[in-house]
């Protein structure tokens, strides 16, 4: 994946929540911080971005981020919901105005039944919150299909090496990000 497209995305996600004087936090559980770093790769980025928080543990899910011993019980730490309640979490804690979350398997192995390049994105906004799974945010190249033991469909997961995995769900959060922002007001869109 092309760095000047992570990084004009991140641009771009600056220049929108500029615009609209707003702020944006992260919490990150298999990129560690790579989406957040990928944002203050580009200059301003100080004018938007609150800070973040680190959940790679399940356990910090809960502790930092707010994630209901129930959700995590239920879903687990790798799901659309936990991604959702973590961004919840990252925003309350953070106080900013929209906050991006990330949680998902990078392999090498599998975890719990979730195969390698599963990844959701959680985003917490002013008026709603949601998921996304990361790999039908970006291009369908990063992309590819896996079969898992929880569903009889085939699920869309990021493909490629770990560190392509981690590179490509930050590049998703920021997408999902942006996508998010821009979305808020549609009589604001560019």
């Amino acid at each position: 994946m092309p760095e000047l497209a992570i990084f004009d995305t991140a641009h771009k996600l600056i220049g929108e929540l500029q615009a609209r004087g707003q702020t944006i936090c992260f919490c990150e559980s298999l990129t560690a911080g790579l989406a957040m770093a990928r944002l203050a790769d580009v200059p301003g980025a100080s004018a938007v971005l609150r800070g973040g928080l680190v959940t790679y543990a399940t356990d910090l899910k809960q502790e930092l981020a707010g994630v209901a011993p129930e959700v995590l019980q239920q879903y687990g730490p790798v799901s659309a919901v936990t991604a959702r309640e973590m961004a919840r979490g990252a925003r309350r804690v953070c106080r900013a105005d929209w906050a991006v979350a990330i949680t998902g398997v990078a392999g090498p192995d599998s975890q719990d039944g979730h195969p390698v390049g599963e990844v959701w994105v959680g985003l917490a906004g002013p008026r709603w919150t949601a998921s996304s799974a990361a790999a039908e945010l970006v291009d369908a190249s990063l992309g590819r299909f896996a079969l898992t033991d929880s569903s009889p469909h085939p699920l869309r997961v990021l493909a490629g090496d770990r560190a392509q995995i981690r590179e490509a769900a930050s590049h998703a959060a920021l997408i999902g990000a942006l996508k998010g922002v821009r979305e808020q007001n549609p009589a604001e869109r560019r």
